[in-house]
């Protein structure tokens, strides 16, 4: 108990460091990584780390990670996917990533708070060795943040490993740690108490049970002190400094019944029994399923029979035996619908799930008599962390059914493209060839007067930029040459004179504007240029779009495979849930018959303690008593 109990205030402890490592920073960069930790915070972990799984993964494979917004946060990104993965229980794979963690080139504090996270993942698995050796490494820097948890972990482990003085010396200073009021104290006067320090370990425990706070686990923690220390005192005969303690415990607490019965006990013991009557008496009139209560309908009319009310006691033995026959009836219920698997139809249904007190609220359920005693059996720390196990088996098992669905609308979405894309393709794929011939081609010609005008610059050509009319005019003026050659008349050397000066005006034309001409080429060069830059921008749009139209209905036969996956997936749910389920079943079959067989002993105990009470009482009440 005392180990379950520590493993118990372990985890609402360091469920602080988790609230703070994973709070998001003011200057969040990445969505996505935001998205993770929104998840977390609601507690919904299994979504939280297929995000940041994700996530991590993108990160990995990119070319250049620097350019992605998750490099700001990568540190903090790698922990937290632990945190999740230790939340979610899956202390394999959060033990791998903080490893890899301590494994890199990091600053070390950093290394320091991946390796008390470790340690916190073994004491949680309940490897205190492990744990222990984990802390051994931790050297140098501690970021401030984690540096009380680290010392209470520290302790804990110490605790775990039965070196209380050791851990003696770690709580000291805890004493007045923010966010460890109650715990440190408690837990610094059991290391004491088990280190052979009883009087000492008694202070603590009683400073433990006077330390102010309103939180809920600040009170249970001050109830649990008063009700360990004054139980030891009762256990160690010292009944009247026991009552002082008990009478510490609240009335409406955790603890309220066990101290109730331990203060009636107190009372028996100083033989003041009419003092038990008043706790016991408040004890009785509360659910008769806590084992306590069941107890103080015994001790209730015992205390009467000490008191000579005989017949009280015997009334009083009645009544319990009649408590004690409803509850078998209830218990031999429970069992029967347990086997006829009701139990775990309540376990999974979404409404009542949604409350807070959802364990309480599976007693308000029909056809559900065995969930009277599930507040009992959730106090087993085994069968808390198999109906944890089940009930994510069952939500893993709801998220694959809404997967089928997915992929299911998936594929009809991706008929649909093909059905309205593949008809309009052929069409528009014949008229990209065309336009595509056509653009190529004029493309060429583009090159080829590139390579002109560059050559020109190297290699003068003032004929490659004579205007179309001067080139019309000159091969109108050759052609006369030629025919005035052939004709042989008087007036041939004047018309070749006039012929060549012609020719002359054109070419000194041609020449004399070479420069300009060649600027202005240059020019419209460049002109063109920025039009065949917008085609191919369009070009390129078109390829992608056609590709993309394509790619929208083709290459997605992935899905057949995810298909496959996600239904033997269900199967071997299917099968660990029913393992699990039987499991939970057994467990709860196997508590409630221990119920039955100890509230079998009290009818026993009951109706023989009746029967006494009634031949007393009738003795009393006899002639020859009363001379």
């Amino acid at each position: 108990m005392f180990r379950f109990f520590l493993c118990l205030t372990g985890l609402l402890v360091l469920g602080s460091s988790f609230a703070a490592s994973t709070h998001p920073r003011d200057s969040l960069r990445d969505p996505y990584f935001g998205e993770a930790l929104y998840y977390a915070h609601q507690g919904r972990y299994f979504d939280a780390i297929a995000r940041l799984d994700t996530e991590l993964g993108q990160h990995y494979g990119v070319d250049e990670p620097g350019l992605d917004p998750l490099h700001y946060h990568i540190g903090e990104a790698e922990f937290d996917v632990g945190d999740f993965e230790l939340y979610y229980r899956m202390h394999h794979r959060a033990g791998r990533a903080i490893k890899r963690v301590l494994q890199g080139n990091v600053a070390e504090s950093v290394r320091n708070e991946a390796i008390f996270r470790l340690a916190r993942i073994y004491f949680q698995k309940d490897q205190p060795v492990n744990a222990f050796h984990a802390l051994e490494q931790i050297h140098g820097e501690v970021p401030e943040r984690i540096r009380d948890d680290l010392d209470f972990l520290r302790a804990q482990v110490f605790m775990a490993n039965g070196r209380f003085p050791d851990a003696v010396k770690v709580l000291g200073p805890l004493q007045n740690a923010k966010g460890l009021e109650g715990f440190s104290a408690y837990n610094l006067g059991i290391a004491l108490w088990r280190s052979g320090k009883q009087e000492e370990g008694g202070r603590q425990l009683d400073k433990a049970g006077q330390v102010t706070g309103s939180e809920d686990g600040t009170l249970a923690i001050r109830d649990k002190s008063n009700l360990v220390l004054g139980s030891n005192l009762l256990e160690n005969r010292h009944p009247d400094l026991a009552r002082t303690y008990l009478e510490r415990v609240r009335l409406q607490g955790p603890y309220s019944n066990r101290a109730l019965l331990a203060a009636g006990w107190a009372d028996v013991s100083l033989e003041q029994y009419d003092r038990a009557l008043v706790p016991w008496t408040i004890l009785v009139k509360r659910n008769v399923t806590d084992e306590a209560v069941q107890e103080g309908w015994l001790a209730l009319p015992f205390a009467y029979r000490k008191l000579n009310a005989y017949g009280k006691a015997a009334l009083l033995y009645e009544s319990a035996l009649q408590a004690f026959g409803n509850e078998l009836d209830k218990l031999a219920s429970s069992i029967k619908s347990i086997r006829e698997g009701k139990f775990l139809k309540a376990l999974v249904r979404e409404e009542v799930k949604r409350d807070r007190d959802w364990v309480v609220k599976l007693r308000e359920l029909p056809e559900t008599p065995e969930t009277y005693y599930l507040m009992e059996l959730m106090a087993s720390h085994d069968f808390q962390s198999s109906l944890k196990n089940y009930l994510d088996l069952e939500e893993l098992r709801k998220k694959l059914v809404f997967w089928e669905g997915d992929l299911d609308a998936y594929e009809d979405l991706i008929e649909l493209r093909k059905a309205y894309y593949q008809p309009l393709l052929p069409d528009i794929d014949r008229a990209f060839r065309v336009l595509d011939s056509r653009m190529r081609l004029r493309l060429e010609q583009r090159d080829h007067v590139a390579g002109r005008i560059k050559a020109m610059l190297v290699s003068p050509r003032p004929d490659f930029l004579a205007t179309a009319d001067e080139r019309v005019m000159l091969q109108k003026l050759a052609r006369i040459e030629r025919a005035a050659r052939k004709r042989q008349s008087t007036g041939q050397a004047e018309i070749l004179e006039r012929i060549k000066r012609l020719k002359g005006v054109l070419q000194w034309h041609i020449y004399t504007e070479y420069d300009r001409r060649l600027t202005e080429a240059y020019k419209h060069l460049q002109a063109l240029d920025a039009d065949v830059e917008k085609l191919k921008k369009q070009y390129h749009s078109f390829v992608r779009t056609r590709q993309a139209a394509k790619q929208s209905y083709e290459g997605y036969e992935i899905t057949q495979r995810l298909r496959v996956r996600v239904r033997e997936a269900k199967e071997k749910v299917d099968t660990l849930m029913a393992r699990q389920g039987h499991m939970l079943e057994v467990m709860a079959i196997n508590e409630l018959e221990l119920r039955s067989r100890r509230l079998e002993e009290y009818q026993v105990k009951a109706r023989f303690a009746m029967a006494d009470s009634y031949d007393r009482a009738v003795q009393l009440q006899s002639p020859e008593s009363q001379n």
